[in-house]
């Protein structure tokens, strides 16, 4: 019974990627990308035709880059097939790929952990896969895990969603270094970054405020796929001393959101339930540093933000700024957990109104100002945890000496010049 559905779900998976198979691109190469477009322009059934993940195309090709291998895979939930099956589950029901481990990140393989947890070391119930905790580990006590594994080549296949203080990228930094120190292969899946790649913005971390919501110096929202950082981490960050391999993806272009992939969306978090939410994710966490809730508890998290005392004059100064593509609605809602469990907070949502033309970092900025300004219990988290979110100290100093939007924003102006200009030699999508 095993052995029969085992190659059922082979046959299947091969019969899902319709595309031709086609060798694994090397760091270097560039997928094919289609057509130019607007951002945020209507899709068509051609180009979404034409879409496929680094995983689709390593199916496709009959796992020939895992040929021989002895496979350990990095996912979460977000690790699927455009029919919704698991890529773990696939593979491991294929004859084609010897996959033995799986590793999960924060919040879990299977995704059962709220943020700041993990599901510990456990054998998968549906695969019988063992599973092995990555979360909060690094360096050598990761390598370690790698070498107990037995495995041979890591496999890394997570979807991000732009934002630096999102942890997948910085367990991708990991994994990465681990594997350099274990002697492992470490090959990279691509899938979209679902906010577009169309270029960086914000504040790009000082070296003195690394923490597990950002390693290394890069943009707050920094416009790229997981395929492109892993080759910016290695190069720029680990002497690109990593045996380091990619597939990826083919008919994706920057300007792309999510929605053009044709994809269904599984939360990468549980409080990341929508791609909406990911397009304001990197300028409202950045309230995760404030005793504001970041509405954590709602069915909005990250689009609701508020306090017990703030009224509708926050989103009259918040409207009155003329931002690009947002208008903010006078909004009240009662957390089921986190920041104000169960009592009434006064706040705004966020109703993006053109995605192409609206910056969530600057719109983040913008809402911290004039919070602070209309409601005199703001306040910042005692452990000044908006230094790490925005990677040095510079965003509440400023914001503290009376700065305004324009002053805050200007003020990384150079920092991120740089990194755009250090991030170009990496991208690989048109």
């Amino acid at each position: 019974m095993q052995l029969s559905r085992r190659n059922l779900l082979a046959t299947a998976t091969l019969a899902t990627a319709t595309l031709a198979a086609v060798p694994a691109a090397s760091p270097g190469e560039a997928a094919p990308s289609g057509d130019t477009a607007s951002p945020g322009a209507a899709v068509s059934p051609q180009h979404r035709e034409s879409f496929r993940t680094g995983f689709e195309r390593l199916a496709a090709d009959g796992y020939q880059l895992l040929h021989g291998r002895k496979v350990g895979i990095v996912t979460n939930p977000t690790g699927i097939t455009r029919d919704a099956r698991h890529i773990v589950d696939v593979m491991h029901a294929s004859p084609l790929v010897r996959l033995t481990a799986v590793f999960g990140p924060e919040h879990g393989f299977r995704g059962t952990a709220q943020a700041g947890g993990s599901e510990g070391r456990y054998d998968d119930p549906e695969t019988g896969l063992p599973v092995y905790d990555t979360y909060l580990k690094s360096g050598q006590p990761l390598a370690d895990v790698f070498t107990a594994s037995g495995v041979d080549t890591i496999v890394f296949d997570i979807q991000d969603v732009g934002a630096r203080f999102y942890t997948y990228i910085w367990t991708l930094y990991d994994c990465m270094e681990a594997a350099r120190l274990a002697g492992k292969r470490f090959v990279v899946l691509d899938r979209p970054n679902p906010v577009t790649g169309r270029e960086a913005q914000g504040p790009v971390l000082h070296k003195e405020f690394a923490t597990f919501v950002g390693r290394q110096p890069i943009a707050q929202a920094h416009g790229m796929t997981v395929a492109e950082l892993a080759r910016l981490f290695d190069k720029e960050f680990l002497g690109g001393s990593v045996p380091l391999e990619t597939v990826l993806m083919t008919g994706w272009r920057r300007t792309d959101f999510y929605d053009a992939s044709a994809l269904p969306w599984v939360p990468p978090s549980p409080n990341m339930p929508t791609p909406d939410t990911a397009l304001v994710y990197s300028g409202t966490c950045m309230f995760e540093g404030t005793n504001l809730s970041e509405g954590r508890g709602t069915t909005r998290p990250f689009e609701l933000l508020g306090a017990e005392g703030i009224d509708g004059r926050w989103a009259a100064a918040a409207n009155a700024l003329g931002l690009p593509g947002v208008r903010f609605r006078e909004a009240y809602f009662a957390p089921t957990f986190s920041k104000f469990e169960g009592k009434t907070a006064g706040g705004v949502q966020i109703h993006v109104t053109d995605r192409a033309a609206y910056d969530p970092v600057r719109t983040g900025i913008a809402l911290l100002v004039t919070a602070r300004k209309i409601w005199d219990g703001f306040a910042w988290r005692s452990d000044d945890w908006i230094d790490k979110l925005t990677g040095s100290d510079r965003v509440r100093t400023m914001i503290d000496a009376g700065a305004d939007t324009d002053e805050v924003v200007g003020a990384w102006r150079q920092e991120l010049a740089a990194f755009r200009r250090i991030r170009e030699e990496y991208l690989l999508y048109r």
